[in-house]
C-alpha cells in the first residue's frame, strides 16, 4: 500500500524539536507579463540594421590594411546609424502616444539615414576605390533607409486654445512623472522576479492612463497634482526599499505586502482617472444646458 513521504524538510513535516514546520506559500500573480506594453514598431527592420554591420567582420580582415580600415570604419558608422534609428523610433512612439509633447531635440532618424548612406558608401569605396560608385550606392542606401523609417516629428504637439506656457507646464509634469516610473521599473528589476516586474508594468499602465487624461484636459492637472508628485514618488521609494529588503531573505510576507500596496495604488489611480472623466462629462452637460438656455432666450426653442 502506498504511503505519503514526509520528512523534516517536507512542507508539512516536523523539525527535530517536534514543532510543526511553517508552511511557506508563494502567491502567484495573475498578471500577464505583456500587460501595459505595446510591440515596438519596425522591430524586425531594426534588428537587421544591427546585424548587417557585423557581416563585414567576416571579410574585412582578409583585405589589405587600407581597405580593412575603411570597411571597419564603415561598419562602425552603420552601427551608429542603427542605434540612432532605434532611439528615433522610440522617441516617435512616445511623441505619438502623448497629446501634448515637444518635438525630439535631435532628429535621430534623419541622422540615421545620413549615417547609413555614409557607412554603405565607405564599404563600397573600400572595396574598389571607386568614388562615383560609392556615392551613388550610399545615396540609394540613405534614401531606402529614409523611406523605411520615415522622418522624425519636427513640430511641437499641443492643444488648441491652450497657451504655450500651460502646454509646456503639462509636458514638463508628465516628463517628470515618466522619469519616476522609469526609476521604479529599474528598481524592481533588481528583485529578479518576472511576476513583480509585470505587476509594476500594470501599475505604470494605469498611471499613464491618467497622464493621457491630463493631456486631453489640462484642467485635470490641479486634481492630479498629488498623484503625479507625492504618490508616484512614494511608490518609487517603497519599491526601492522593498527590493533592498526582499533581496536579503526573499520573505514572502514582505512580497505580499508590496503587492497589496501596488494593488491599492493602481485602484486609486484608476478611480481618480474615472472621476476626471466623469467631471469632464458633467462640464460638457453644463455647457450644453447653458447653450440651450441662451438659444431659448432668442426665441429659438430647442428640444431637450
Amino acid at each position: 500500500m502506498s504511503k505519503r513521504y514526509s520528512g523534516e524538510f517536507s512542507p508539512t513535516g516536523a523539525r527535530d524539536s517536534g514543532t510543526p514546520r511553517e508552511a511557506v506559500t508563494h502567491e502567484r500573480l495573475e498578471v500577464a507579463s505583456f500587460r501595459g506594453r505595446t510591440p515596438m514598431r519596425h522591430g524586425a527592420k531594426l534588428n537587421i540594421l544591427f546585424i548587417l554591420p557585423l557581416l563585414t567582420l567576416f571579410t574585412a580582415f582578409f583585405q589589405p590594411v587600407a581597405a580593412m580600415a575603411v570597411d571597419l570604419a564603415g561598419a562602425a558608422v552603420m552601427m551608429l546609424s542603427a542605434w540612432l534609428t532605434r532611439d528615433g523610433v522610440r522617441a516617435e512612439d512616445a511623441y505619438n502616444e502623448r497629446k501634448v509633447a515637444r518635438r525630439p531635440a535631435i532628429p535621430r532618424k534623419i541622422f540615421g539615414s545620413v549615417l547609413m548612406g555614409t557607412g554603405v558608401a565607405m564599404l563600397i569605396y573600400g572595396g574598389n576605390w571607386n568614388a562615383a560608385a560609392a556615392l551613388v550606392t550610399g545615396a540609394v542606401a540613405g534614401a531606402l533607409h529614409f523611406g523605411a523609417f520615415g522622418v522624425d516629428p519636427l513640430t511641437d504637439k499641443g492643444l488648441e486654445g491652450v497657451d504655450r506656457s500651460q502646454t509646456d507646464r503639462i509636458a514638463r509634469k508628465i516628463e517628470e512623472a515618466e522619469k519616476v516610473l522609469d526609476q521604479m521599473t529599474d528598481a524592481i528589476r533588481r528583485a529578479r522576479d518576472r511576476e513583480l516586474e509585470a505587476r509594476v508594468e500594470a501599475f505604470a499602465a494605469a498611471a499613464r492612463q491618467m497622464f493621457r487624461q491630463i493631456e486631453a484636459d489640462p484642467r485635470d492637472l490641479t486634481q492630479a497634482r498629488r498623484y503625479l508628485g507625492v504618490y508616484l514618488q512614494g511608490a518609487r521609494d517603497a519599491t526601492v526599499q522593498f527590493v533592498d529588503l526582499y533581496a536579503r531573505n526573499r520573505d514572502t510576507r514582505v512580497r505580499a505586502d508590496y503587492v497589496a500596496c501596488l494593488n491599492d495604488m493602481e485602484t486609486n489611480f484608476a478611480k481618480r482617472t474615472t472621476a476626471m472623466l466623469t467631471d469632464d462629462r458633467t462640464n460638457f452637460d453644463v455647457e450644453i444646458e447653458v447653450l440651450r438656455d441662451r438659444l431659448n432666450r432668442e426665441n429659438l426653442h430647442i428640444e431637450g
